[in-house]
């Protein structure tokens, strides 16, 4: 009874909370002065079609670098409080895994990469980007994993793309001060034809390094909860 009325009581405020939110809200009709901007300058000033990654990867490119540097310091953590030391012991065991999941995985696992790729790759012509692509990406590691939970995870080669990666994006963003207009500015390189895979000057590679990035944090964490879990 009393774990009745205090589920109530949540949902109660919950409620409220919503109608508050809710009640006073009015959509907008117009832009705000800086997403005027952003939309009737960001063609010409960027080159990118999909202004969202212009406005991720270039306008605000330092706070891309800052979100970059917290998910590699929740990986570094993730790593730290779940690392496996040889004092532990004893033999794992893995739970039985159906031939259907085992057959699923090695058709999907490759198609899932490619396309965590292909949107990372694309990030400046259609929705998606660095961050969306290298979550895919993590997301095929995650279904090998449940595939095959006995499957040994390199962190060696995850940290070299990883170290790799990060110094490209960052090396990017500073030759940008130098030879363009400022941090992560895109127009370093040509911006070349609007709507096509060679334009929006370094964005693609600036998205591509992020991609590759995300996706190395990201199966780090994944690997780390693999060894450190009980299966049985």
């Amino acid at each position: 009874m009393v774990k009745n009325l205090h589920i109530l009581l949540v949902l109660i405020g919950l409620g409220a909370i919503f109608y508050a939110l809710t009640s006073d809200f009015e959509s907008s009709d117009a832009l705000s002065p800086v997403a005027e901007q952003y939309a009737t300058q960001g063609p010409d000033e960027v080159g990118a079609a999909n202004l969202v990654t212009a406005v991720v990867v270039t306008y605000r490119g330092l706070d891309t670098l800052g979100e970059v540097t917290i998910l590699f310091l929740s990986a570094a953590i993730v790593a730290f409080f779940l690392k496996v030391t040889n004092g532990n012991g004893g033999k794992r065991i893995f739970r039985p895994v159906s031939e259907i999941l085992q057959t699923a995985a090695k058709v999907l696992t490759p198609a899932i990469f490619l396309l965590g790729i292909y949107v990372f790759i694309n990030g400046h012509l259609t929705p998606g980007g660095g961050f969306q692509g290298g979550a895919i990406v993590a997301s095929g590691l995650v279904l090998m994993l449940l595939a095959r939970p006995d499957m040994k995870i390199s962190h060696t080669v995850i940290h070299v793309v990883e170290s790799i990666s990060g110094f490209a994006f960052v090396f990017i963003g500073i030759l940008g001060i130098f030879y363009a207009g400022g941090f992560l500015d895109n127009s370093l390189i040509s911006l070349g034809t609007f709507g096509t895979l060679l334009s929006a000057g370094a964005i693609p590679m600036i998205y591509i390094f992020v991609g590759l990035k995300v996706g190395a944090e990201l199966s780090n964490i994944v690997g780390h909860l693999q060894e450190s879990q009980n299966e049985a």
